[in-house]
């Protein structure tokens, strides 16, 4: 696994207990890096940041991009991936849009249902082939 994959693991990490707490991500990744329990990628922490900063917009994307899903009734696990997929491919300019996709079906994959990674896919690929209008 490489190091930036790992990151996104470790920001969904903290994306998702946040999110199921209902606690801010960015003061846990804090809380994290005082207790000297931090993630050791820098990246991660871009991510978290980044996801937190734009949540706004990103949900608002994911939520007229996911037909007939509420991002309530989405698994907290596909919620927060989609988020960093999405944030990754608009914002992360050093990330190509097929490897945010393919890394957040890797982690859905792997960590949620098994009709998750394509559910995934098909969001993020509609957001990815409309992503010129989202600006």
């Amino acid at each position: 696994m490489s190091a930036r994959s790992k990151a996104r693991k470790r920001a969904l990490d903290i994306l998702f207990a946040s999110d199921v707490r209902g606690e801010s991500a960015v003061a846990a990744l804090d809380t994290a890096i005082a207790d000297g329990e931090g993630p050791t990628n820098d990246y991660t922490g871009v991510l978290v940041r980044g996801v937190v900063e734009h949540q706004a917009r990103l949900d608002e994307l994911l939520s007229s991009y996911s037909e007939g899903w509420t991002l309530d009734r989405m698994p907290a696990v596909d919620r927060n991936v989609l988020r960093l997929g999405l944030w990754e491919m608009l914002y992360a300019d050093d990330v190509p849009d097929t490897v945010a996709i393919s890394e957040a079906m890797a982690l859905v994959q792997d960590l949620s249902t098994d009709e998750s990674p394509q559910f995934v896919n098909g969001i993020l690929g509609n957001l990815q082939r409309n992503k010129a209008s989202l600006a």
